[in-house]
């Protein structure tokens, strides 16, 4: 995911009147309920989080083929309770049994308070979750949950493009469906390699039927890859872009957006963008004498997890604060959404988006890395809160 420069807080998530003290309230008490609008091709900034995340013990009640190599889960309170509520661009964290942590975005249905469902798309190759839930994960198997919470907000305004690539539909379903039900107007296209690569195409279709000229279905096989100029030409009026998909995709759409009539972007990434900005700096590894360089182009979670393999990593975007480390010295140049100011000044530092001035040295506290066994490193593969 990829979210950034901040413009305004609407009331509330979806714009109804409440008072600003109200929204700071919510927002102090819930990750999820946070949400900013945004400047043209500039996502807002998220805010730091304010309470340890809780983690539920939830059941796979059903498991379902969507699509080729990809499968949603719906997951239910094993006392057959209530969940905590969501709003469309959530997330959930699937600990796996492995220790493993996957990031997965919440594709039902908000009203529905009894079950959450994330779809995963076996990733080849990959770091081994999308595997692990492809295989492992069946009807009944209890898993570990944290969440929801939103990076990717929906603020319902009032004219709305909707672009998914592949299983980036997941956040944009709800999205639709929402936008749909508020009488908004709004598009939303789908691409993918195939049909039969693309999730949810009868959900898609019963939508479609119920918006005609609202919903277009774009394989690659059919229409061949398609332009992002093309993409944004769907824009019903002057209105904002939700786009997830591949990272091809969004860099295409960001920077085809400038042209465009479209007046806000919001886009959540499968994986950290390029560093583009990085300057070469070196991590020393505590005491141990150990100098780590970090080149220009990777980030320091890349070379630590090299010399620390159970370092635990999840976004890899700097709003989760799974990776997060202590410096003993030097000075961080922080980039993530996630900590404090009171954090930073105590030293901590999320290595997968931070980095220090070029030349600096950090001394990182390698005890304090330590001290979270059981953990391996992870990414997050898919959407979820790709997916």
């Amino acid at each position: 995911m990829d979210i950034s420069t901040p413009l305004t807080r609407p009331p509330d998530l979806y714009g109804r009147p409440r008072s600003d003290s109200f929204m700071q309230k919510l927002a102090a008490f819930s990750d999820h309920a946070v949400t900013r609008l945004t400047r043209r091709s500039t996502p807002p900034r998220r805010p730091p989080a304010t309470e340890m995340p809780v983690i539920r013990k939830l059941v796979v009640a059903t498991k379902h083929q969507e699509a080729e190599d990809v499968v949603s889960l719906r997951l239910a309170a094993p006392d057959g309770g209530t969940l905590p509520p969501w709003q469309p661009g959530a997330h959930i964290e699937l600990h796996l049994p492995s220790g493993r942590k996957r990031q997965y975005s919440l594709c039902g249905d908000p009203a529905d308070r009894y079950r959450y469902r994330i779809a995963v798309r076996r990733i080849a190759n990959g770091a081994g979750g999308s595997a692990e839930v492809h295989d492992t994960l069946g009807d009944g198997v209890r898993v570990a949950v944290t969440g929801p919470r939103n990076a990717f907000p929906f603020a319902a305004e009032a004219s709305i493009l909707l672009i998914a690539g592949g299983i980036g539909i997941t956040p944009i379903l709800p999205m639709a469906r929402e936008a749909a039900r508020r009488g908004l107007d709004w598009r939303l296209v789908h691409t993918g390699r195939s049909r039969g690569s693309m999730p949810f195409a009868a959900e898609l279709a019963e939508l479609a039927a119920a918006a005609p000229g609202r919903v277009f279905i774009r394989p690659d096989d059919e229409s061949g890859v398609p332009e992002a100029a093309d993409l944004l030409s769907l824009s019903p009026a002057a209105g904002a872009v939700y786009c997830c998909g591949p990272a091809p995709m969004i860099d295409g759409v960001r920077r085809a957006f400038g042209d465009s009539r479209a007046s806000a972007l919001h886009f959540e990434r499968f994986a950290p963008a390029p560093i583009t900005d990085g300057r070469p700096f070196e991590l020393q590894l505590g005491d141990t004498g150990r100098v780590l360089p970090v080149p220009y182009d990777r980030s320091a979670l890349d070379v630590l997890h090299e010399a620390l393999p159970d370092l635990p990593f999840s976004c890899r975007q700097g709003f989760c604060g799974t990776c997060r480390v202590r410096v003993a010295h030097g000075h961080v140049d922080h980039r993530d959404r996630r900590l404090t100011a009171t954090e930073r000044a105590a030293g901590a530092m999320l290595p997968c988006v931070s980095r220090a001035p070029e030349g600096e040295r950090l001394v990182l506290e390698v005890g304090a890395m330590a001290e979270r066994p059981g953990e391996r490193g992870h990414r997050r593969e898919e959407p979820q809160r790709q997916g």
